[in-house]
């Protein structure tokens, strides 16, 4: 059973790629870019500028940290790995994990900059060990 919000999100989600496969990737990427959307607009309000730096740690907050660890921040780089997924999307598959990353990559875009780019070394969905993301920000754009 879900033990909050996020985990039945997940579980939402699981069942819905399970029944449709491939097929229903990309509604989950666009609900979950339109949840990141939001949350990136209101964490921008409670901030007090738009660095990547300054939404990264914010971002980090929200996060266990016995589940996951804060690589860098900067103002063009943000490196967080995780060995437990919110969403426990834990041995399903790299592409149903990047569908749902569409929440994490709108809520930078929208918070921070439509030039944040996210790069997922590992994930735990494909059996990685651990999941790695790097989202990056070249000098200048903004």
């Amino acid at each position: 059973m879900p033990q909050n919000p996020t985990q039945a999100q997940g579980l939402l989600i699981k069942e819905t790629y399970k029944k449709f496969g491939q097929e229903a990737l990309p509604l989950i990427r666009d609900v979950c870019g339109k949840q990141g959307q939001v949350l990136g607009a209101k964490i921008l309000q409670k901030l007090p500028d738009n660095r990547l730096s300054t939404v990264a740690g914010a971002f980090a907050k929200s996060f266990d940290p016995k589940g996951s660890q804060v690589i860098s921040i900067a103002d063009d780089r943000f490196q967080i790995q995780g060995t437990r997924c919110p969403f426990g999307l834990e041995n399903t598959s790299r592409e149903l994990c990047e569908a749902v990353m569409e929440i994490d990559l709108a809520y930078f875009r929208t918070a921070v900059s439509d030039s944040v780019q996210l790069e997922i070394t590992t994930t735990v969905a494909a059996g990685d060990h651990c999941c790695d993301t790097i989202y990056t920000l070249e000098n200048g754009q903004d």
